[in-house]
């Protein structure tokens, strides 16, 4: 969903607050959900967890029809390189995934090598094993 994410749908975000370490996870997946506020931790109603989302500033406005805001939403599977490195997604990443180090408010973010699959980061590596990928 990343690349269905338009710069001007993300244009009045304050903020990005991350409910985790980003500096440990290889990628996370964003969705623009539709949510009652502008800011505060959104419900999840998702399978995984929810590992951040954004803040809007006042400019934000709400839909007309629906009075909800549209505000991303960064979260991970329970099938995800983090939890499974060997896993599905030991190499590549779903659809919607970028590197969290690329995101930051009305910014989209961007898959990068370490999102795919690269180097893996400290959080997946064994410390006594080495990962051929």
């Amino acid at each position: 969903m990343s690349a269905l994410i338009g710069e001007d749908e993300i244009l009045h975000e304050a903020g990005l607050v991350w409910l985790e370490d980003i500096a440990a996870l290889d990628y996370v997946r964003q969705s623009l959900d539709r949510l009652p506020t502008r800011r505060g931790k959104p419900a999840y109603h998702r399978d995984g967890r929810m590992v951040g989302y954004a803040l809007l500033g006042p400019q934000a406005k709400p839909s007309r029809s629906s009075g909800t805001f549209r505000r991303r939403v960064f979260w991970l599977l329970p099938h995800d390189r983090d939890a499974d490195p060997e896993g599905l997604y030991a190499t590549g990443a779903p659809a919607e995934a970028v590197d969290p180090r690329t995101l930051s408010p009305g910014r989209k973010g961007r898959k990068t090598e370490r999102s795919e699959g690269g180097p893996l980061s400290s959080a997946v590596r064994d410390p006594g094993k080495r990962l051929g990928l």
